[in-house]
């Protein structure tokens, strides 16, 4: 029996997605550069960029190559039109919001900040979510409540160059419900007192999905992709709060509800020897912000006398990561678990196995590294896979 064939629409189909990502790695080509690139020929490039310049994703940019006198014909330059739309990347933290606005390329072309008092609360953090979209992303929906699902009236999705938002990636310095993207709160989590939903706010910005995860998670990914042999590790933070992420495969490990790798909770050896909650060593140091479980971390560094303390206790962690994670290394970051790098280490060497326990990578802002790459890539695949 004879194989079927693919049909005419699905090789269109697969030949237009080879000259979108095409026109991706290389921002503009003639339509013989594609033929070459994509290994086609010269018609069957020309026809893919007429039906995609139909679509709207490709334009000719209205250069030229040398012809004439023995230089062959004329060439017309082509790229990716604005429709093929842009990214939001996001960071929450106590501090407030960042946002950036990301084109295909994996430029950022605007940005928008906006600070939040302490405590961070859902409402003010809904709403400088919601302030930062509607100037990154063009929107028409004043009056729209920022808090309610939906956001409202729905925005026009499309910045003053043109370019639809057609995803978003967020961060946020909580746990995150895997299915739903809402923050949750849990006990003695610093930031977010109760729920706030980073899908609904966003949703009327973005013709596309809305990622959510926690800011720990994004660091990881980004320490995994800055080092390509790294498949297996935990990435503990130690800063205002605590977390942890673990990255087996190469891929995050998210638990039932996403909140694995919660840390603060794990018992671990106190000041005197015994066990203690690994939130509640802060308290009994005197190392907490005033009504806050958050973690005072000017205070900390300062404190000289209590690094030791730190460092058995953040040792302890790391010993209950490696019994149950099987990590290739454990890699501490955050803005002190570095500083104290080698009281973990000195208190680390009591782990069931030996594992390199290091600093970060050179990321100047690993969160906001991780968020950026994981925003162009599902921008990238959504342009390339653009149905007919």
């Amino acid at each position: 029996m004879d194989s079927a064939k693919p049909s005419l629409e699905l090789v269109r189909s697969v030949t237009d997605e080879r000259v979108l990502r095409a026109l991706i790695r290389h921002r503009r080509l003639t339509r013989a550069e594609l033929a070459g690139e994509i290994g086609i020929s010269k018609p069957t490039a020309g026809e893919s960029v007429r039906r995609l310049a139909e679509r709207g994703l490709v334009a000719d940019t209205g250069e030229r190559t040398p012809g004439g006198r023995g230089r062959g014909r004329v060439g017309f330059y082509y790229a990716l039109a604005p429709a093929v739309g842009a990214a939001l990347a996001v960071t929450i933290t106590p501090e407030g919001v960042v946002a950036e606005r990301l084109d295909v390329y994996g430029d950022t072309v605007a940005r928008a900040t906006r600070r939040i008092d302490r405590p961070a609360r859902p409402d003010r953090v809904a709403a400088a979510l919601h302030e930062v979209a509607t100037e990154l992303a063009g929107a028409g929906s004043e009056g729209a409540d920022p808090g309610a699902a939906g956001g409202g009236a729905q925005a026009d999705r499309a910045g003053s160059d043109g370019q639809p938002v057609r995803v978003a990636v967020v961060s946020a310095a909580d746990p995150v419900d895997r299915a739903t993207g809402r923050l949750v709160h849990l006990p003695d989590s610093p930031f977010l007192v109760g729920d706030l939903d980073p899908v609904a706010v966003l949703a009327p910005f973005v013709t596309g999905p809305v990622v959510v995860d926690n800011d720990v998670n994004w660091a990881a990914l980004a320490e995994r992709d800055s080092a390509p042999d790294l498949r297996d590790f935990a990435y503990l933070y130690l800063g205002e709060g605590l977390g942890c992420a673990i990255v087996n495969d190469g891929e995050i490990r998210r638990g039932r509800t996403g909140l694995t790798g919660e840390v603060a909770h794990v018992f671990t050896p106190g000041p005197d020897g015994r066990a203690v909650r690994f939130i509640e060593l802060f308290a009994e140091l005197g190392l907490r912000h005033p009504d806050s479980t958050a973690i005072d971390v000017d205070r900390l560094l300062r404190r000289t006398q209590t690094h030791r303390a730190l460092g058995v206790a953040a040792g302890g962690v790391i010993a209950a990561l490696i019994a149950l994670a099987d990590p290739q290394e454990v890699v501490v970051g955050g803005s002190w678990g570095p500083a104290l790098l080698p009281e973990i280490v000195a208190a680390a060497t009591w782990a069931p196995r030996e594992v390199t326990v290091r600093a970060p990578g050179p990321a100047a802002d690993p969160v906001l590294a991780g968020v950026r790459t994981a925003a162009i890539d599902h921008l990238r695949e959504t342009v390339a896979r653009t149905p007919a």
